[in-house]
Order: C-alpha cells, then sequence, then structure tokens
C-alpha cells in the first residue's frame, strides 16, 4: 500500500462520474475533496449552460485555480475534467505529484448520465468533451478505470490500481 502523499485528479467527461467516484476516493486516502466545478468562474458557468463550449482562455486561469488547490493541500483528491493532455499538464506545473484517475465510460452511458441529473453542464456539449478527450498517456503517473458497477466498487479499483503503480 502507498505511504505516499494522496493529491489526485478524478478526470472524465461530464457525466462519467468523477464527483461520486472523487468523494468516496478522499474518504478511502482519508483527505478533502474539491470538486472543480465549484471552481470555475460565473462567467465559465454562464458559457456552459448557453451550450457553448470553454476555450483554452476560459479553462487555463480555472486549472491554474485547481492546480493551486492541490499544492497547498497535504493531500486532496479534486474531480476536474482534465480533458487534454495540456490540461494535466498544466495541472502538474502546480503540483507536480498530482496522479490521476481517468474514469472510462461509453458514450452512450455518459449521455444517459447526462439527461438524467440536475447540472450546469447541458448534454449538446458532451460531443464537444468527448472530442477534447485524451485519454492518460503511458508516461503521465495515473490509471485509467471502466465506471461499471456501484461506487464504492469502482473506487476500490482505482485505489487498487494505483497503489500497485505507485512511483518514487
Amino acid at each position: 500500500m502507498s505511504h505516499r502523499v494522496a493529491r489526485i485528479v478524478v478526470m472524465g467527461p461530464s457525466g462519467s462520474g468523477k464527483t461520486a467516484v472523487g468523494a468516496a476516493l478522499a474518504v478511502d486516502f482519508g483527505v478533502g475533496f474539491v470538486d472543480a466545478d465549484d471552481l470555475h468562474p460565473a462567467a465559465n458557468v454562464i458559457k456552459m449552460e448557453s451550450g457553448t463550449p470553454l476555450d483554452d482562455d476560459d479553462r487555463l486561469p480555472w486549472l491554474d485555480i485547481v492546480g493551486a488547490r492541490l499544492a497547498a493541500s497535504p493531500g486532496l483528491v479534486v474531480a476536474c475534467s482534465a480533458l487534454a493532455r495540456r490540461y494535466r499538464d498544466r495541472i502538474r506545473a502546480a503540483a507536480a505529484d498530482v496522479r490521476f484517475v481517468e474514469l472510462r465510460v461509453s458514450r452512450e452511458e455518459l449521455g444517459r448520465r447526462m439527461r438524467s441529473r440536475q447540472h450546469f453542464m447541458p448534454v449538446a456539449l458532451l460531443e464537444s468533451q468527448l472530442a477534447t478527450l485524451e485519454h492518460l498517456e503511458r508516461d503521465e503517473d495515473g490509471v485509467a478505470v471502466d465506471n461499471a458497477g456501484g461506487i464504492i466498487d469502482v473506487a476500490a479499483r482505482a485505489r487498487a490500481l494505483l497503489d500497485a503503480t505507485t512511483r518514487p
């Protein structure tokens, strides 16, 4: 089992279960939890609510906030889309020891989940999120987990993979 400080970003497109799995992982690691949706400036939320995808000018200052929150904490799990490698690199620039848990969910299931919840992100933006998504690469410190089954089971699989792949 890892004794390394837990700074984890649970990533994936809207509807992938970042908040639920991230909150369960935070409990498991005994650290705090932040949903990065709560860190968006109001202008970003308004833009998404209107069905307009964010661009890098919108995302980069938000990602800097996410990275700063991670860096300032002795241990923290953050639910954050972090869809593209350049976004994860931006977070890593502030918190070099952050690890990522990519939640993988089918397009159909993402759409179903998004239609069944109250959230500022409309289903219409799912395609733009999937077009932006770059899966974790081999050289990135993180793991990919299929988000199928119960939340606790998914979090336990993520934790086991993180523990098995801990880097010094």
